[in-house]
Order: C-alpha cells, then sequence, then structure tokens
C-alpha cells in the first residue's frame, strides 16, 4: 500500500477513522501468504492496536511483519509448510483485547501470537494470554517494560523503557547532568510510564521534574523557563513530539529532546523540527541505514514487496517475525503450539544477523539500543 498520507497526524487520523469506519476492529484478516490456505495451514497470529493514539506505529510495525512472512512462504515456509499470519485488529479497549481470546479459541492450528503492538495493547494482551491462555506463547510484542513476575510465556527481545532511557542519559552524561525533563504527551503516557522514568533516573542518580500539557504541548514548551531542564525525555508519538519542538523553537535556551523508540524521526526530519533543538531517538533496532546483514535483509524485502520507506517501527515488526521464525525452524518435534511455547521457553540468546537477542528477563547482557539524531540543522545523524 502506498502511503499517501506522508504527514504522520494526518495518516494517523486517517487510518483510525478508516479503521472505525469499515468495522475491523476485534476482527481477523488472513493475509495471502503463498501457497493457498487450508484448514490445516499452521498459523500466527498477530494483535495490532489501530486505535488513534497507536496507530503510527502499529501500521508500520505490521508492515515489517507482514514483508517477513511473506517473504518466508515465498521460499517454502517452516519444514516446507506455509504459515498463515492472521492480522487482529483491536482498538486498545478492553472488549477489543478480550475478543483476541475468542479468535483463539477457535485457532487450534495457531502456534503463538507474535509482535503484538503497540506497547499498551501488548502490555494488556500479555496479562490477560497469561491468565486465560497460558498455553500460547506470545513472542516478540512491541513491550516497552519488563513482563511481572509469573509471565512466563511472554517472551520480549526489545529494549523496555528503562534501559532506553538509561543508554540515552548515560550517553549524555558527559555533559554533567544532574537533572532531566520528563515531558508526557498526554495523561495516558504519564499513567503508564512514570514509574519506569522515577525508576531509571533513581538508578542514575538523577533528579527528575515531570511536565504534562494543561491544554497543548506547544504551549506546554512555551512555559519552560531558564532554569528548566536542558535534556528533556520525551513520552509520546510523532505528531506530538512535532507540536512540543514547535514551542521549543520560540526559546532562546538550548535543550535536547530524546524521545524513545515510539517517534519516527525520518518523518520529523521531513516535517521539521525545531531549529534550536537536536532530537535524539532512542531506539531499540539496529538504524534501518545500517549495515548488518539482518537491516541489508529488511530493506531488500521490504523494497520487493511494499512501496514503504524504512522506518524503525517497520524494522521492528520485521525482527520480530524473523525472531520468531528462526525459533520456529528449529524447535523439536511436531510444529504444534505445545512444542513452540517448550522451544520459546528456552530463551536462548540470538544473534538475528547483527541484532543481538536474550529473552531472558534475567539477562546480564546488555540491550540492543541505538541512538539516532535529528540535528538542529534537520541532518539526520547516526
Amino acid at each position: 500500500m502506498v502511503d499517501t498520507f506522508p504527514r504522520p497526524l494526518l495518516r494517523r487520523t486517517f487510518l483510525g477513522s478508516l479503521a472505525c469506519s469499515a468495522g475491523l476492529f476485534g476482527t481477523a484478516t488472513s493475509w495471502a501468504q503463498g501457497p493457498r490456505a487450508t484448514a490445516v495451514m499452521p498459523s500466527v497470529l498477530q494483535v495490532v492496536d489501530m486505535s488513534a493514539s497507536q496507530v503510527d506505529v502499529s501500521k508500520d510495525f505490521l508492515i515489517g511483519a507482514r514483508a517477513a512472512w511473506q517473504d518466508l512462504n515465498s521460499r517454502g515456509g517452516v519444514r516446507g509448510k506455509a504459515i498463515k499470519h492472521v492480522v487482529v485488529e483491536v482498538d486498545g479497549s478492553p472488549p477489543s483485547l478480550r475478543a483476541v481470546l475468542d479468535t483463539l479459541k477457535a485457532m487450534p492450528e495457531c502456534l503463538a501470537v507474535v509482535g503484538s503492538a503497540g506497547h499498551r495493547a501488548a502490555s494488556q494482551l500479555a496479562t490477560l494470554l497469561q491468565r486465560e491462555a497460558a498455553d500460547v506463547a506470545h513472542v516478540a510484542p512491541w513491550l516497552h517494560s519488563v513482563a511481572p513476575e509469573g509471565q512466563d510465556n511472554t517472551f520480549g527481545i526489545f529494549a523496555t523503557r528503562q534501559e532506553q532511557i538509561a543508554h540515552a542519559v548515560k550517553s549524555l552524561s558527559i555533559m554533567g547532568v544532574t537533572e532531566v525533563g520528563a515531558v508526557f504527551a498526554s495523561a495516558a503516557e504519564r499513567a503508564s510510564y512514570q514509574t519506569d522514568l522515577e525508576q531509571a533516573a533513581a538508578g542514575l542518580k538523577l533528579k527528575l521534574k515531570t511536565y504534562v500539557p494543561s491544554t497543548s504541548l506547544q504551549a506546554l514548551a512555551t512555559e519552560l523557563r531558564p532554569d528548566s531542564p536542558r535534556i528533556l525525555i520525551f513520552l509520546g508519538g510523532t505528531p506530538e513530539l512535532l507540536q512540543f519542538s514547535q514551542g521549543i523553537e520560540k526559546q532562546a535556551a538550548q535543550r535536547y529532546i530524546v524521545a524513545m523508540s515510539d517517534v519516527n524521526l525520518q518523518a520529523l526530519q521531513q516535517l521539521g523540527v525545531s531549529r534550536f533543538t537536536p532530537v535524539i531517538a532512542t531506539q531499540a533496532v539496529p538504524p534501518v541505514n545500517g549495515n548488518q546483514p539482518i537491516v541489508r535483509s529488511y530493506r531488500e524485502t521490504l523494497n520487493r514487496l511494499y512501496d514503504e520507506p524504512p522506518t524503525p517501527q517497520s524494522l521492528a515488526g520485521y525482527l520480530s517475525a524473523r525472531y520468531a521464525q528462526e525459533v520456529l525452524g528449529n524447535l523439536d518435534g511436531a510444529l504444534n503450539r505445545a512444542n513452540t511455547l517448550q522451544a520459546f521457553a528456552r530463551r536462548l540468546p540470538m544473534d538475528l544477523g547483527g541484532f543481538r537477542i536474550n529473552p531472558d528477563p534475567r539477562r546480564k547482557t546488555p540491550a540492543f539500543v541505538t541512538q539516532s539524531m535529528v540535528a538542529a540543522d534537520g541532518r539526520l545523524v547516526g
């Protein structure tokens, strides 16, 4: 699908209204994958939150995952069997997420739930699956927090918010930072990430000052004082960050905005950000212009199958599917749900073409985190 809405806010509004009007939420869609589907074809289920606040991330994540599954089936699938990629679109509400369980009950051939996105839906789904479908592996969700103790059927592969924040702030420690600001795009982001931020700041012995907009993000930015923190950690999406940066532009004080992995730097670069404030994106994936074998494979596959630009979010979707494919291709015994869960439960580390994965929640090795920056002159660095 060609993206004819390059402005993130317009695309978000359009896609959200389109999904609602089409009645897609809570429904399952099978994407054509290689050989003709049959009732016994093994499948994977992907749950994507297409609500207005999540559609930016979920759309790109789904494109990357879809490309990976189509590519796999064009090469013969797993053990000569095509894998049907079934997508359930939700609106983030509890009823729409509970409907996923009904879909799973009707799909005994489903091997695992793979690549749930965005974060809030993935987190809620992890809890639901642990409580009511503990026999189903929940693989490589776009999850920014550590799964609670006892939630042992979710296998995350991406750096958590705490790991992203710690990496970002440490990289700026040479500036003698003792205080950082936390800018939440909305009350929902604050509810989701306040605890993670506080823990990360405490671990780095940093003072944390919190900002939440009472009217708009642009207005919030203009209210910053000369003594406000120079480094601002931003929790929100691309359109919200654009609004905030436009407010920052009206201030003379030099500041750095550190965004998290939901922000699309390529879109910010096209739309333009503050001329005075560099934006640093902390990503849980390699740079999309990187030379790692898995990134080159991603770019080639995306270019061959879709008329879409590479983004960190679609690369994440591609990685989630490729990780699942590697484990499925090496599991012992029959290709079924029980053996699939057992294979992921081994939590074996993996180097997926330059993307290091350690799904053990007690991991001692650092999570994979990179950084890119839109400099004040608009250049994309890193």
